[in-house]
């Protein structure tokens, strides 16, 4: 007998793969009345994301009302309060204050937890207690409640706190 007249080898067995390490876990399947997996760590990062807008919206509408009460205070404005005129300027003010918030939390979402709210609470107060002081206080106005003296800052604000 030659080579020729045997008959070909058969072909190589497949070698098993190795499990990987660490095992991955298998993802379920999801079924339609089931609402879709989401790591934990990702949902509360959207938490804190929405969290942070919130507090921004919320800061927005404090600032809005703040100077709306100042100036109805004083007597200063175009109107009673100048809500009027406040309220068109509150549809810019809450969302911006929003997106400042929310961009602060993105840019320091890698600082500890404890520090994190630290740089948005003082932006927005920043922003709180600049908008009382050009929009709330109209200089040089001449407001006749008698309540409050020629730079229209009312009593009840700090002065310690730039008007």
């Amino acid at each position: 007998m030659t080579h020729r007249d045997l008959p070909p080898p058969p072909p190589p067995l497949p070698t098993p793969r190795r499990p990987s390490y660490p095992p991955q876990p298998q993802p379920r399947p999801q079924t339609w009345y089931q609402a879709p997996v989401t790591p934990p760590g990702r949902r509360a990062a959207r938490l804190q994301l929405a969290g942070a807008a919130l507090v921004g919206a919320v800061a927005g509408f404090t600032a809005s009302r703040l100077a709306a009460n100042a100036r109805a205070y004083c007597d200063a404005g175009w109107e009673a309060g100048g809500k009027f005129e406040l309220s068109f300027e509150m549809l810019f003010l809450v969302p911006g204050c929003a997106v400042l918030a929310l961009v602060l939390a993105l840019l320091t979402r890698r600082l500890p937890l404890a520090v994190r709210a630290v740089p948005i609470l003082a932006a927005l107060a920043a922003v709180v207690v600049w908008y009382f002081a050009v929009s709330g206080t109209l200089d040089g106005y001449p407001g006749d409640s008698g309540l409050c003296g020629p730079d229209n800052v009312p009593p009840w604000w700090p002065a310690w706190l730039p008007s």
